[in-house]
């Protein structure tokens, strides 16, 4: 029941807002998409830009890109590129990545109220679920380019298109009955629905053979399945999902549902694919809080990452074998969380048990992270931002794990690496 309080909690909190004169698959602004390639030099590549709300086997052939849809707006001229672009990026996921698509939806999973941005370059909040930059934004500053705006942003037209897009949506997970709770979240249907749409807009501005190779040569980052655990089978005690199948075949489903979406996104035209794992869930401070009196990790979540995780990696491995290519790379967050979670001292952080903003016993409620919440003067001392999400410093630590780890963090490759082969192509 204590489940059950809390989520009647969280959807109380809703804040309705107004929607944007949009409509989901609309086209949007095609007369602003023309992309204009600024001098080497020029490019912004490593401003850090936050205000997002106003395998050495190479690379196999290329897919087609959707297709031009049909418009009444004239095509955008056809633009050749003089000098050669930072890497487009592209997210896709959870509110692990996300960084302000749902400041555009009726939903209670949100993050454009303060304290959240606090330590953003202008202190306001952006959408992330962060004190400041989340892992997205790290590893943009890693392969030189600015923070790539939400899909769903006004402000994504023109040059910033080549930049990349998130599509990613707070409370989303591999399931489409994960976050029902929330009212409104870009489930990943139609998240996979704007990457086509994002596709044919780039078509329009620079060409449809120049679109394809942007996609193709891009990277692309996703999380997804923690809240298949914690907003799903895990909910309340005797959820709908428990009732109906045990923990074990519940993962295997899991794994199969999510490995049609890495499918589809190869179907799409992306060919380098971080796949983050689910994080550490049980030793989350609105888990801790909910499920241990002394602020144990709880046991359930951890079996269940710990099911997880290794079946999410046989999946890539599988699927890298039948595309004859290292497309997909396992990114064992769950371990890179549980080395700073274990021994947070190692790594400078003063606490891993509590979070620096929220109420209640280690500051777990979900979803209360408010101006009136308890608030550490010092972000930096501790792994937990708010009940679920990860300070900045610590999506620095995971990101440099991206980076530089080792096959046990890292599988087949690391970032490093994988930049190093694609620039050599």
């Amino acid at each position: 029941m204590a489940n059950l309080w809390l989520m009647l909690v969280l959807c109380l909190t809703v804040s309705v807002r107004a929607m944007p004169e949009k409509t989901i698959f609309e086209p949007r602004g095609h007369h602003d998409d023309k992309v204009i390639f600024k001098p080497k030099g020029h490019h912004d590549a490593h401003k850090r830009n936050h205000d997002s709300p106003k395998g050495s086997r190479g690379i196999p052939d290329k897919t087609h890109v959707a297709p031009k849809g049909a418009s009444s707006t004239p095509k955008a001229p056809s633009v050749t590129p003089k000098v050669k672009q930072g890497r487009p990026f592209f997210v896709f996921g959870d509110s692990l990545v996300d960084n302000g698509n749902n400041n555009f939806l009726i939903t209670g999973a949100r993050a454009d109220m303060p304290p959240y941005g606090i330590d953003s370059p202008n202190h306001s909040p952006t959408g992330r679920f962060s004190n400041g930059l989340n892992i997205p934004d790290v590893i943009s500053e890693y392969i030189g380019s600015e923070p790539v705006l939400p899909y769903l942003s006004p402000d994504l037209v023109g040059q910033k298109l080549l930049i990349g897009a998130n599509f990613a949506s707070a409370g989303v997970g591999i399931l489409n009955d994960t976050g029902f709770q929330f009212i409104s979240v870009l489930r990943m249907p139609a998240q996979l629905g704007y990457f086509k749409e994002y596709q044919q807009r780039l078509s329009l501005a620079i060409g449809e053979k120049q679109a394809q190779q942007h996609v193709n040569q891009a990277l692309v980052l996703i999380s997804l399945g923690g809240n298949d655990f914690v907003n799903n089978y895990f909910l309340f005690p005797g959820s709908a999902r428990s009732q109906l199948t045990s923990l074990s075949d519940y993962v295997t489903y899991l794994i199969a549902e999510y490995r049609k979406i890495l499918e589809k996104l190869y179907e799409m035209g992306s060919r380098r694919v971080i796949v983050m794992g689910t994080g550490p869930l049980g030793c989350a401070p609105a888990e801790r809080m909910q499920h241990s009196l002394t602020g144990d990790c709880a046991t359930d979540l951890q079996s269940a990452a710990a099911l997880f995780e290794p079946k999410l990696t046989q999946m890539i491995q599988d699927l890298n074998t039948k595309y004859h290519a290292d497309v997909f790379i396992a990114a064992n967050t769950k371990l890179m969380h549980h080395d700073m979670i274990t021994d947070p001292k190692a790594f400078g952080f003063k606490t891993s048990t509590t979070a620096c903003c929220g109420q209640g016993p280690f500051n777990g409620l979900p979803g209360l992270c408010s101006l009136t919440s308890n608030l550490c003067p010092n972000r930096d001392e501790y792994v937990f931002w708010d009940a679920f999400h990860p300070t900045e410093r610590a999506c620095r630590i995971i990101v440099q794990q991206i980076m530089n780890g080792t096959p046990e963090y890292m599988k087949p490759m690391n970032l490093s690496l994988i930049m190093s082969l694609d620039s050599k192509m």
